[in-house]
């Protein structure tokens, strides 16, 4: 398998999927300076880059790439979180019609609806459509659809119309010439063969062979097309997946990094935190590298004053495993030393604090403690009066502290703990779907249940209530 990484988490993932059995291709100067590797730029089987807010990477590749990069995550990434998107991209559908509006006509393509712009509307009478799902707007809630099919290749395109073009990318005349006449010579009933640019570069022998497998699925299309009901996937295409690193990914992937290079502590998550405290790690690392080992100080003196200390207020972002990100408010920093932290906010509304069965009114305060480390942060509830209403022990991945917000990924399970001892567990049928999706591996499944088990012992919750009564 090839894989081709950009981004922060490139060095510590080429290590990891080079002990896997992977390829690295197209690789950075550094990425072949630090493992030996050759030029090599032969197109990936996966794409991996990060991900907006740098939380993490994703990740686009044929579905045996995907497998095996997600087994390799899971095995060594014990919270890991990967969200793979519900539909092939470039995968040609066979699609029921469930809607219209004044921009699109939504399809069911089995379990998710995508959308057709209104203007390759097949008519108001017809019932069944084939699209393919587009590139443009990979990963979101409803995917971009099209009639116009085409199959992409690695170094050939086949379109319909019969057209035959060469990329841009190949500006050599002589090589341009030699395509056209060679995709003329290929083509296949009336589909047009667009030339990329990756195909300057490969003999004549593996751009036919490009070119026969191309045509082989749209033959599968054309047998298929007739004879399958709506919704089902008539060929599919590759697989995309968003992947989160939460806090101990962030250090595992340190650990991986610092077997090649020079890896200070945290180096992952402060390059996360982006601005000043990322440029000023790549400074630090950089003079460590000619041995000034005084420098991991200064460089945490440095920064000190980018993140928050007690008396700041921050955002709270509580992250679900299938990707949403509620913000829960502005907290102000109550205490924090190198153990741990505690915070609180002021409830803003009224209502009922689920799993306590307790009256929740405007004023009352969420104390929220955590230790940096532990699988779990435990918020209080008090009345404006200060009278203790109950908490919940929210299982999460250890608490991340940035320099404009505290972060973590809830892991659904939440422990409610009533004045009266009463105990109650929440949402385990929630995780549970979490982990039959994929998002959540066996390590993480493992983590979980353990934690539960420790956070509703007799003694843990006699500790507790032991503070409040």
């Amino acid at each position: 398998m090839r894989a081709r990484i950009r981004g922060i988490y490139t060095t510590a993932l080429t290590k990891l999927l080079l002990e896997k059995g992977f390829q690295i291709v197209q690789p950075s100067q550094s990425i072949k300076t630090r493992f030996s590797i050759q030029e090599n730029n032969e197109p990936p089987d996966i794409n991996i880059r990060d991900r907006r807010g740098l939380q993490g990477v994703v990740a686009l590749g044929t579905p045996d790439a995907m497998l095996r990069f997600k087994s390799a995550l899971q095995s060594t990434l014990e919270d890991v979180l990967i969200r793979e998107w519900s539909v092939s991209v470039d995968g040609i559908y066979k699609g029921r019609i469930v809607n219209r509006d004044k921009n699109n006509i939504y399809v069911d393509l089995g379990g998710t609806v995508g959308a057709l712009p209104k203007h390759e509307d097949p008519g108001v009478d017809q019932r069944e459509v084939v699209v393919q799902v587009k590139r443009r707007g990979i990963g979101g809630k409803i995917p971009i659809l099209t009639t116009k099919i085409k199959f992409i290749g690695e170094y050939a395109i086949l379109v319909p119309g019969g057209k035959i073009g060469v990329s841009l990318k190949i500006r050599d005349v002589n090589k341009r010439t030699e395509l056209i006449a060679l995709g003329k010579s290929l083509q296949i009933d009336d589909w047009g063969i667009i030339w990329r640019g990756t195909a300057a570069l490969k003999p004549r022998e593996a751009l036919e062979l490009e070119v026969s497998r191309l045509a082989e699925k749209s033959k599968i299309l054309s047998d298929r097309t007739s004879s399958a009901s709506a919704p089902t996937l008539l060929v599919d295409g590759l697989r995309f997946a968003d992947i989160e690193f939460p806090a101990s990914s962030k250090y595992a992937l340190d650990r991986l990094r610092s077997t090649v290079t020079i890896t200070m502590d945290g180096h992952h998550f402060y390059k996360s935190c982006g601005g000043q405290v990322s440029a000023a790690l790549e400074m630090a690392e950089k003079l460590l590298e000619k041995g000034k080992n005084e420098v991991q100080g200064l460089f945490r003196r440095y920064i000190e004053s980018e993140f928050p200390t007690v008396g700041f207020t921050v955002n709270v972002e509580h992250v679900k495993p299938g990707g949403a990100v509620f913000n829960l408010g502005q907290a102000t920093i109550e205490a924090l030393n190198a153990e741990g932290i505690r915070y609180s906010r002021t409830i803003r509304t009224d209502g009922v604090y689920d799993g306590l069965g307790v009256e929740k009114k405007k004023g009352d305060r969420a104390v929220s403690e955590a230790k940096f480390g532990e699988w779990y942060l435990i918020t209080s509830y008090f009345s404006s009066e200060g009278m203790w209403k109950g908490a919940y022990v929210n299982i999460n991945t250890p608490v991340e502290l940035y320099p404009k917000a505290i972060r973590y990924v809830d892991l659904e399970v939440d422990v409610c703990v009533r004045p009266d001892g009463d105990v109650t567990v929440l949402d385990m049928e929630k995780l549970d779907k979490a982990y039959s999706r994929g998002i959540i591996g066996d390590k993480l499944i493992g983590r979980i249940k353990e934690t539960l088990n420790t956070v509703t012992s007799r003694d843990y919750i006699q500790k507790l209530l032991a503070k409040f009564i």
